[in-house]
């Protein structure tokens, strides 16, 4: 266990650190000088150059990098190129609106797909099997902001029963009103996780219902139920942690989307604002950020599996692999 923890942490800082690297290079190869956004138009040459020298851009690239990964190290993520505020807390206080954004949509997904992904495949010679997957084909082929247009003009504009976007200013200080904004942005991106996580749960589903151990404890007496509690529900879930962790990283970064049908302050938003404004240490601190949920949720993905699967469980002392 504990040479496989190592072995994990030494590969998610490797690739951490590859990500830093790429991150920094493909960013100074957008188009566009981050001094714009400090001068008014027309600039001359020299309020660019002093724009430039004030926010250290005119540095050679290598100075550049060193200067970040130094920050890094340090847990400093820089200073914004625009506000002169620090990128840290500001990536901070708009977590505060994606992780509970990201963790409850992920969750009702969850909820939904499992259940009926199960279904659809216990009863997919029925009509109402065949629906559910119909739907959840369906699903996949729904963009998520045009599904959060119709929640909105449905549930906000024509019943009022709940805002059409923003945040209250005080945030979580009054949950209710916290509560109500996320509602639906939280559904908008289920119904469409959903309908993807169906499919998985579905197809694992199928594999478990035709294996030969299931069929061998339904014919030593156990009832379907007891079969699948005891037999079946650990083998299904194998696959599907992995389509989990994936299904959640993509939530987070594709955040930005929903946030801004909703006009949510969080992560995405202000990764969109540092991309118009050339902000880099902005782009940079939200994508490393990011970067670093994504390992993490991979990581925690991939040890549940090996917790769960005794097959995999091998693996971490070195077994056959």
């Amino acid at each position: 266990m504990g040479r496989y923890l190592l072995r994990r942490l030494a590969f998610l800082l490797v690739s951490l650190a590859l990500a830093s690297v790429v991150l920094f290079v493909l960013l100074r190869m957008l188009p566009g000088d981050p001094a714009n956004a400090l001068t008014s138009v027309g600039a001359s040459p020299e309020q660019i150059a002093a724009a430039r020298h004030s926010i250290g851009s005119d540095k050679p690239l290598p100075a550049q990098f060193i200067h970040w990964i130094g920050q890094l190290a340090s847990g400093d993520l820089g200073t914004s190129f625009v506000s002169s505020l620090p990128v840290g807390p500001e990536i901070s206080s708009r977590l505060n609106v994606t992780v509970p954004l990201t963790l409850a949509a992920f969750a009702l997904a969850v909820l939904i797909a499992v259940p009926v992904g199960f279904l659809a495949a216990h009863r997919r010679r029925t009509w109402y099997g065949a629906l559910l997957n119909g739907v959840s084909q369906l699903g996949i082929a729904v963009p998520v902001f045009w599904l959060g247009m119709i929640l909105i003009a449905v549930f906000a504009l024509n019943a009022g029963w709940l805002p059409a976007g923003g945040f209250p200013q005080d945030g979580w200080a009054q949950p209710a009103e916290a509560i109500r904004s996320l509602t639906l942005p939280v559904v908008t991106i289920a119904l469409v996780m959903s309908a993807s996580l169906i499919r998985y749960v579905r197809s694992a589903a199928l594999d478990v219902l035709g294996s030969d151990h299931l069929r061998t404890a339904r014919a030593m007496g156990s009832s379907f139920g007891r079969a699948m509690w005891r037999h079946g529900l650990r083998n299904a879930s194998v696959p599907v942690i992995s389509i989990l962790g994936i299904e959640l990283a993509s939530t987070l970064l594709g955040a930005v989307v929903v946030e801004s049908v909703y006009a949510l302050p969080g992560l995405g938003s202000l990764l969109a604002t540092g991309i118009a404004q050339h902000d880099y240490p902005v782009i940079q601190g939200v994508l490393f950020v990011s970067t670093l949920a994504v390992l993490i949720i991979g990581f925690a993905a991939d040890f549940t599996q090996r917790i769960i699967d005794p097959r995999l469980r091998g693996r971490l002392s070195g077994g056959v692999r």
